[in-house]
């Protein structure tokens, strides 16, 4: 890692134009440290998960996974729909842990955060996540938890990150993410 920049794989999980969540990720490319860089995925054009179709997956899953194998770490924004996890980044989790034996996200260091118009700002959401990344092995962040809302407080018009304590959060999120990916490949290496 240390001839290339630490590569964080962000994802957001809608799909909308104008999402707070992918703004998030752009502040998070802002904010990261030296050396640190954060590319956005977009989830555009991932079908719906069809098993008949894992072991030949469609050329959008196909970079999908390429991209998560390819970066050091994850970091996931998402809305809360439901009070869950929206079905859009739900479906790219299930295409990239299938098939058996071929899952990309197993064993990668991987934060959350979301962004919500409501007070909580996700909370219900990122517990969902966080249970997914057990099971398909994601190795996540603990703290800080970075749930920001309401939205329309902490962003203006053109989708900026304005309010100096949010950025705070996403910073210390990301740095955190570093280290901990950091701490985890030593532990591999001995």
């Amino acid at each position: 890692m240390a001839d290339r920049p630490f590569t964080i794989l962000g994802i957001c999980g809608s799909l909308r134009a104008g999402s707070y969540n992918r703004a998030a990720l752009r502040a998070a490319q802002q904010l990261a440290p030296e050396g640190t860089r954060v590319d956005i995925f977009d989830l555009h054009g991932i079908p719906p998960y069809n098993q008949d179709d894992e072991n030949d997956p469609p050329p959008r899953v196909r970079e999908l996974k390429a991209a998560v194998r390819a970066a050091d770490a994850l970091l996931f924004a998402s809305p809360e729909y439901n009070y869950s996890v929206p079905g859009v980044l739900k479906n790219a989790i299930d295409w990239g842990s299938r098939p058996g034996g071929d899952n990309c996200w197993n064993g990668k260091p991987g934060a959350v955060m979301g962004v919500s118009g409501g007070a909580i700002g996700t909370a219900r959401m990122q517990y969902h996540l966080r249970q997914v990344f057990v099971n398909v092995g994601i190795q996540a962040v603990i703290r800080p938890e970075v749930m920001i809302g309401p939205a329309a407080a902490r962003f203006d018009a053109a989708g900026n990150l304005t309010d100096e304590k949010t950025r705070e959060f996403v910073q210390k999120l990301v740095v955190a993410l570093v280290e901990w990916a950091r701490r985890l490949e030593r532990g591999r290496a001995l």
